[in-house]
């Protein structure tokens, strides 16, 4: 098996419903988004996906949310905003786009599988999903 893991950021801010310590007020985070790929497989050019295509993925997935109030965005609005729940969401997203085959023709996309996803709101605090 193989696996690559690529990370992106972006700004943001967000207010988590319910909270009674503090995260209830508007604030933000600089997020840090690791998204590791498994592939049983490597593609003729022996990689799980080129690099540059999950980068293209992930611009799709995050670009809405960068300088953006998170609890404003969808489904955030509806949505909790929390570190776990949005890597849910990341995996989500980055799985339906990966089935449809956003990632581009460059790679065979066969057999991969979003095995992780961590969404780190500072440089000590992670939350992760893994299906």
């Amino acid at each position: 098996m193989f696996t690559i893991w690529k990370d992106f950021s972006f700004a943001a801010a967000h207010a988590i419903r319910g909270h009674t310590r503090g995260c209830e007020h508007l604030h933000g985070h600089n997020y840090r988004v690791r998204v590791h790929l498994r592939a049983p497989r490597l593609d003729g050019l022996g990689m799980v996906l080129d690099f540059s295509d999950l980068k293209a993925v992930m611009q799709e997935v995050l670009g809405p949310f960068d300088h953006r109030v998170l609890n404003e965005v969808p489904p955030f609005d509806q949505r909790n905003t929390t570190a776990e729940l949005l890597a849910q969401h990341v995996h989500e997203q980055v799985v339906a786009r990966l089935a449809s085959g956003a990632a581009g023709a460059a790679g065979d996309i066969a057999g991969i599988v979003v095995a992780r996803v961590e969404v780190w709101e500072n440089d000590s605090s992670c939350a992760a999903y893994e299906p």
